[in-house]
């Protein structure tokens, strides 16, 4: 496995430029992307939430891995038990160090009994992998040429049903299936970042243009939208769903202290961190929360928490949420004042009275993307 940290490029770039993005500003994961369009956020977010908004997620990135010994390679890797995914699953996972202290977040998406692609952030998968794949008979190789693009809200369904054949209302929460879309080959799976029901778009750079197009005319009528990065974050937030590593403050996080304890089985025979997981559990120095505070805006990241004049915490992901019209944000928190109800105070410019809350702010039971019927 060869390791490439030259910087990515989307082919999507020109369409970016032509919405207002300035892409000599923001990157992330190697790649250059659209932080903010010409459009406000919050009209993109107001898209979201009550149409659906096209992002270019093109920034993660994927990992081809395959060969007789792949499922035994990322069983050893990550923290969760891979073998227990079927074919078409999208499995949610994330790989810690010797010392128990995640180093990067990924899907695993199951398309065989030895072939699979991990979708990664702005981690250390890859370099972790490396040194490990030479131990299996395994291939890893990154795959620069796909793009993901990603409809989320509550019409996305009726956006793109009516150009695949794939019985897209049928496709579960986190399944995947390989079909075409608009006549092009591509894999779709349903999930995204948003708190809303959505589709990620797998495609090749060659038809990225073309797909791209075709979703916002086919949701032109609909009130269908591209979305920013600026938008993705707020609406991560609003939905609770943590960010790599912006909401893992102490450098050695744990998934304990993350609240991610579903992504963990113990009961593999090993992985690189299980022992230090066992040491550490029971030991969390915070747990992720949520807090609404009594604020007009967004407080800043980083932003200390006390209780009785005693530092307790710290601000990790933040928004002004205009569709819960309230200022909200996720914290690192002492375990002692991790109770609901539990009256803090956040410093930014101020005091700001603040409560901590149960997560998600937004669609607490997840209805909309995990439907009752």
């Amino acid at each position: 496995m060869t390791l490439n940290k030259e910087l990515r490029q989307s082919v999507l770039n020109d369409r970016h430029e032509a919405l207002g993005a300035d892409l000599s500003t923001t990157a992330w994961n190697d790649m250059p992307i659209p932080q903010n369009y010409k459009t406000d956020p919050y009209a993109e977010t107001d898209a979201v939430r009550n149409r659906a908004g096209l992002f270019d997620v093109s920034a993660l990135k994927m990992v081809n891995v395959s060969g007789p010994q792949a499922l035994e390679f990322l069983n050893y890797l990550l923290t969760s038990d891979v073998s227990k995914a079927k074919v078409g699953d999208s499995h949610i996972s994330n790989i810690v160090n010797e010392d128990g202290a995640l180093i990067d977040d990924v899907i695993v998406y199951v398309d065989g009994p030895q072939d699979f692609r991990v979708s990664h952030g702005g981690g250390t998968f890859e370099e972790a992998a490396s040194p490990v794949a030479e131990k299996f008979d395994v291939k890893v190789q990154r795959d620069n040429d796909v793009h993901i693009l990603s409809l989320q809200g509550p019409v996305a369904l009726d956006v793109l049903a009516p150009y695949t054949p794939l019985k897209l209302a049928e496709l579960p929460y986190f399944r995947h299936e390989t079909t075409t879309l608009f006549g092009r080959p591509v894999r779709i799976a349903r999930g995204g970042y948003s708190a809303e029901r959505g589709y990620e778009v797998f495609c090749s750079a060659k038809d990225a243009h073309f797909i791209w197009d075709s979703i916002l005319q086919a949701g032109k009528d609909k009130g269908v939208i591209p979305a920013s990065w600026s938008c993705l974050d707020i609406i991560r937030v609003e939905g609770g769903l943590l960010f790599f590593p912006f909401d893992m403050t102490h450098g050695d996080t744990t998934p304990w202290e993350v609240r991610a304890d579903w992504t963990l089985d113990l009961s593999k025979p090993n992985f690189i961190g299980k022992n230090a997981l066992e040491a550490k559990k029971g030991k969390e120095r915070s747990f992720i929360a949520g807090l609404d505070v009594a604020a007009d805006r967004a407080i800043e990241p980083g932003s200390k928490i006390t209780v009785g004049g005693k530092d307790v915490g710290v601000i990790t992901s933040t928004t002004f949420s205009q569709h819960l019209m309230k200022s909200i944000a996720m914290a690192q928190i002492s375990p002692d004042f991790t109770k609901l109800g539990t009256q803090v105070v956040v410093h930014d410019k101020g005091e700001w009275p603040a409560v901590v809350v149960a997560m998600p702010f937004y669609d607490p039971l997840r209805l909309r993307t995990h439907p009752r019927t």
